[in-house]
């Protein structure tokens, strides 16, 4: 297809909101919350998510008081909360594709900026730990800079206007529905990476709604395409999981004819939080066994509808017999895409099959190739059954 065809829109500069968007700021703030909220005999479940992603500091604080019926007001709440927060900015990791995507654009001279409902100094303290971040950005805009925060444009003009071009002549990059909102009322065009999992719909106000940063195209909006990706396949700082093989959910086999070798997710929430959902691949070291080729799915897997999030690997190799309670250890090192709906079994099969013929082909390369000699592989082999 044509980059005509594809062409959304012309930009000349990109917005980045922080937490959620570039930060993975939620999963801390979950953690934290859970301690916070024991305190007072309560026990933090989630629910308040969609009512905080996005918002100021006070909005945040004044739902989570009110949920929980907590006995504070919401500067009793903030200034307990915020001193733990703070704590913690040292340790809250860049998202998948945050450094990828500041560093791209910062090579090809692209105006950048930083608009975050939060405050200017608690942006200045998060990104401290980024190497490179605050250099990149012409300008950084927080909450306490502007009258009101979004869903209102102001922040977002306000961002336009210190680096003197138009508001129309920008990309916004959001995670939440109050920053979409908000870039949208700036006249801007907008692509939402939803942080809330399954929300994807509630997002129809954006130009276009992605997975992940990993997937966003840039050359949709008149900007220098990512180059980085080899035979269909994107490369990876790699990352380990590992732990005993469980049943899983009995479809593998079954139902699609492809016997996964699931993790439990007990225990891995957190790293998987980490990871946005779709199709990885790597190496997987079998204790006793041996180390083969893996293709694997992070997600809900849409036709499922999974009520959590799960990992499933494919081990890429016949094996005659199930190997549950074996140790697996896994090091993903490259990403094919994102999570997708099908409207059929057979299609999602035939998917399957395509991913793995790319793993396959992927994991011959040098690049890939040499980590199959990664040390933790070989751990797994060398426990007792």
């Amino acid at each position: 297809m044509s980059v005509e065809r594809t062409l959304k829109k012309l930009v000349s500069g990109v917005i980045l909101d922080l937490d959620g968007t570039l930060l993975n700021t939620d999963g801390t703030v979950s953690e934290i919350l859970k301690v916070f909220l024991v305190k007072y005999g309560k026990q933090w479940d989630g629910r308040e998510a969609p009512h905080i992603v996005g918002k100021t500091p006070t909005e945040a604080a004044a739902a989570v008081v009110e949920d929980y019926g907590l006995p504070l007001s919401t500067d009793e709440f903030l200034s307990q909360f915020y001193p733990m927060l703070s704590d913690q900015w040292h340790k809250i990791k860049a998202v998948p594709g945050a450094n990828r995507l500041i560093n791209h654009l910062r090579g090809h001279g692209v105006p950048m900026a930083l608009a975050s409902n939060s405050s200017r100094s608690n942006i200045e303290a998060k990104i401290f730990h980024h190497a490179g971040w605050k250099e990149s950005f012409s300008a950084i805009v927080g909450g306490d800079e502007v009258k009101a925060g979004k869903p209102s444009p102001e922040i977002f003009l306000e961002a336009a206007k210190r680096l003197n071009m138009d508001p129309s002549s920008f990309l916004v990059i959001e995670d939440s529905i109050p920053g979409v909102t908000a870039g949208k009322a700036a006249g801007m065009a907008v692509v939402a990476v939803p942080s809330l999992a399954k929300q994807s719909h509630l997002y129809t106000s954006a130009d276009e709604v992605i997975n992940s940063l990993l997937d966003l195209q840039l050359e949709k909006w008149g900007l220098p395409a990512f180059q980085d990706r080899i035979e269909g396949t994107l490369p990876l700082e790699p990352w380990c999981i590992g732990g005993p093989v469980i049943k899983g959910f009995g479809r593998g086999s079954k139902v699609l004819g492809i016997p996964t070798a699931n993790l439990s997710p007990e225990g891995y929430s957190a790293i998987l939080s980490e990871h946005p959902a779709g199709v990885y691949f790597g190496w997987a070291g079998l204790s006793g066994r041996g180390v083969y080729k893996m293709v694997m799915s992070i997600g809900w897997n849409p036709f499922f509808n999974n009520a959590e999030k799960t990992i499933e690997p494919w081990l890429l190799h016949d094996f005659n017999e199930d190997f549950y309670g074996e140790e697996l250890h896994l090091v993903v090192v490259g990403y094919i895409r994102p999570e997708a709906t099908f409207s059929s079994l057979e299609a999602l099969i035939a998917k399957i099959h395509e991913d793995r013929k790319i793993a396959e082909r992927a994991l011959e390369l040098p690049q890939y190739l040499k980590y199959k000699d990664d040390p933790y592989l070989k751990s797994s082999l060398h426990q007792e059954n």
